[in-house]
C-alpha cells in the first residue's frame, strides 16, 4: 500500500511552529525533529514528529503514510531527534502490520487532536478489526 495524505498549508504552518518550538527546546507533546540522511542526496532532511513511548519501547507513526522522512528513514536505518540542543542518535526498524494496532490506538490516544483527520474515520475507541484494516497505510518504526 502506497498511502499518502498530501500536507495542507494549515499543516505546513503547524508545523513550522512545532519545528521552530521544538528547535527551541520547548517540546509539545514529545515533539522532536527528526533528522534523517536523504536516500539520494545524503543531506541532512527535517521534519518534527512525535515520540510515542509505550510499554518501555518508542515508535514513530507517520500518520500522513509513506512520506519522504518515511522513505528517506526506511533507506538509513537510523537518524537523529533533536529537542533544543539535545541530540539522540537512533536505530529504526519498521515493524509489520500485526504490530501496529495497539501502537495506532496510543498513538491516536495521545495525539488524536493532532491527527485524527489522517485516519480515515478510525479513532482509539474503534475496534481492533477496525485499526488491523487501516494498519497497513501508517508505517512505525520502532527507534533505540
Amino acid at each position: 500500500m502506497s498511502r499518502y495524505v498530501e500536507p495542507t498549508r494549515m499543516d505546513h504552518l503547524f508545523n513550522r511552529v512545532v519545528a521552530g518550538l521544538t528547535r527551541f527546546g520547548i517540546s509539545l507533546w514529545g515533539s522532536r525533529i527528526l533528522y534523517v540522511r536523504g536516500r539520494s542526496s545524503g543531506e541532512w532532511r527535517t521534519t518534527p514528529v512525535n515520540v510515542l513511548t509505550l510499554d518501555g519501547s518508542r515508535y514513530l507513526v507517520a500518520p500522513r503514510g509513506i512520506t519522504q522522512w518515511v522513505r528517506n528513514l526506511r533507506a538509513a536505518g537510523n537518524g537523529e531527534l533533536h529537542v533544543g540542543r539535545r541530540i539522540e542518535t537512533f536505530s529504526a526498524t519498521e515493524l509489520p502490520d500485526a504490530e501496529k494496532p495497539a501502537i495506532l490506538r496510543a498513538y491516536l490516544k495521545r495525539w488524536g487532536w493532532e491527527v485524527g483527520r489522517f485516519f480515515e474515520g478510525v479513532d482509539a475507541s474503534a475496534s481492533e478489526e477496525q485499526v488491523k484494516a487501516v494498519a497497513a497505510g501508517f508505517p512505525v518504526f520502532r527507534i533505540n
